[in-house]
């Protein structure tokens, strides 16, 4: 099963650098969630590879003598090390840029690999100590950094060494070694504790969140419904922000809930946080003035009379009254007339040809292929036409996937998630199943179908 989900994707050597969007700052009591300093399975050896080859330093070379005493690679010993302990392989990556930049340094020094992860360096130790000597070299740095983060984690668990920095104290937490001012850092969880006892200051702490939300920060796509681990709320990604669904009929009116990607805590709330979705698609809503408007994809649409409201069947009892600083957060449609055709959309079937358009105020999209409709109008009932019944509406483009769908080409390796009307490849089996997506909402379509799509950048966990 493993080998199939690998080959349906393609190998990209080289990723574009994505924009940053959030709008996070540095919460020094909440670093890393706890399960991500323990996901061990985050990156495959072959990923560390890559993800080493594309910072381009030195270690994707380098080879050395492993705790076993056989000479492996860079990246073997990292992977090595976080299967054994059990310890996030990035959190490793991110200690060796943090120590000695050795991810993306052209010219380290033999003393950079020695302290590789800093392990054992404290600032007022003798490094001839045979005490400290012992733990020298590359292979031991890593294997040192990854077992004493497992050992913390199990002193918590057995509620031994209490000297340890704890989950829920407060501690006086220096700048820098011997460098004042000290900060009053609580510290939210183990991962974070774990993080200051390996080092005891703010700076360092700080450099390791810079490259962790650099690297590792998982960045969703527009179109991205998510929801925290353990809470009830549903968010939908847009602009970059997250939008939360304050009504169930607002969430299943318009999105599929198969689709809910399940994030940690964390993850969410480096998003700035954007405007409520509050109403259902086609919503009628009504101003303090007395017009009637008909909610469609986020536009308020105003009927311009009374008839008009009456022509297309619409109850009065379903009105919401909302006041003008409601209103506000919905753009102004063209308003809705007598004359006005299909203003909620519908798929007309022409008779002689079978050919199915998408007509909405006036105006036809064809659609191209079959994959479409199953995707975009999943139950949406198909109203067989007369040609000259088509012939009434100016022609668009086909209609593209709607954002959000993961699709690919049926028999191409490639796997793309649709944003902005873009098709971005998916780089990775680790970055698909690190970003929570589902191998069963893959949907295949014609390549004339992606075809519609521009390519938009390439979506990894690692950058």
């Amino acid at each position: 099963m493993l080998i199939k989900k690998i080959c349906i994707f393609i190998a990209i050597l080289v990723l574009s650098p994505l924009s940053f969007i959030f709008a996070a700052d540095f919460n020094p009591n909440y670093i890393i969630s706890d399960a991500e300093l323990t996901d061990y399975n985050s990156l495959s050896l072959d990923s560390i590879q890559k993800f080493l080859e594309i910072k381009d330093g030195t270690l994707k070379n380098y080879k050395a003598e492993d705790i076993d005493g056989k000479t492996r690679g860079g990246a073997e010993i990292i992977y090595n090390a976080s299967r054994n302990y059990k310890i996030n392989p990035q959190i490793l990556l991110v200690l060796l840029q943090k120590e000695q930049s050795l991810i993306d340094n052209s010219n380290p020094t033999q003393y950079n690999y020695d302290w590789a992860t800093g392990f054992a360096r404290c600032d007022d130790c003798d490094l001839n100590d045979p005490v400290i000597v012992k733990f020298k070299g590359f292979a031991k740095q890593i294997d040192g950094a990854a077992s004493r983060l497992r050992w913390y984690l199990a002193q918590y668990a057995n509620n031994e060494n209490g000297w340890l920095k704890q989950a829920g104290a407060t501690y006086d937490i220096l700048q820098t070694y011997q460098t004042p001012p000290s900060y009053k850092i609580t510290i939210a969880n183990q991962a974070t504790a774990c993080l200051y006892n390996y080092t005891p200051y703010y700076h360092g702490n700080y450099s390791f969140w810079k490259l962790w939300n650099k690297w590792f920060t998982k960045i969703y796509p527009d179109g991205t419904l998510l929801q925290a681990k353990g809470e009830p709320g549903v968010w939908l990604v847009q602009f970059g922000k997250k939008r939360p669904f304050l009504s169930r009929s607002a969430l299943f009116s318009s999105y599929d809930t198969s689709k809910i990607i399940r994030v940690e805590k964390v993850d969410l709330e480096r998003y700035e946080s954007g405007r409520a979705i509050k109403f259902a698609q086609y919503s009628l809503l009504r101003s303090p003035a007395g017009t009637v408007y008909l909610l469609i994809n986020n536009e308020k649409r105003g009927f311009r009379t009374r008839e008009a409201f009456r022509t297309f069947g619409y109850n009065p009892e379903e009105i919401i009254d909302l006041s003008w600083e409601e209103l506000a957060d919905f753009p102004e449609g063209e308003p809705i007339t007598i004359a006005s055709t299909y203003p909620t959309g519908a798929l007309l079937q022409n008779k002689s040809t079978g050919a199915v358009f998408y007509v909405q105020n006036g105006v036809k999209n064809g659609i191209i292929d079959r994959s479409i409709l199953k995707i975009n109008f999943k139950n949406k009932k198909i109203i067989p036409v007369a040609p000259e019944e088509l012939d009434k509406y100016a022609a668009l483009p086909p209609i593209k996937i709607k954002d959000g769908e993961l699709v690919k080409s049926t028999g191409q390796p490639a796997v793309y998630i649709i944003s902005n009307s873009e098709k971005r490849p998916i780089t990775s089996p680790d970055a698909f199943n690190g970003l929570g997506y589902k191998w069963e909402n893959i949907n295949n379509v014609p390549q004339g179908v992606l075809d519609l799509h521009l390519a938009g950048e390439p979506l990894d966990i690692a950058r």
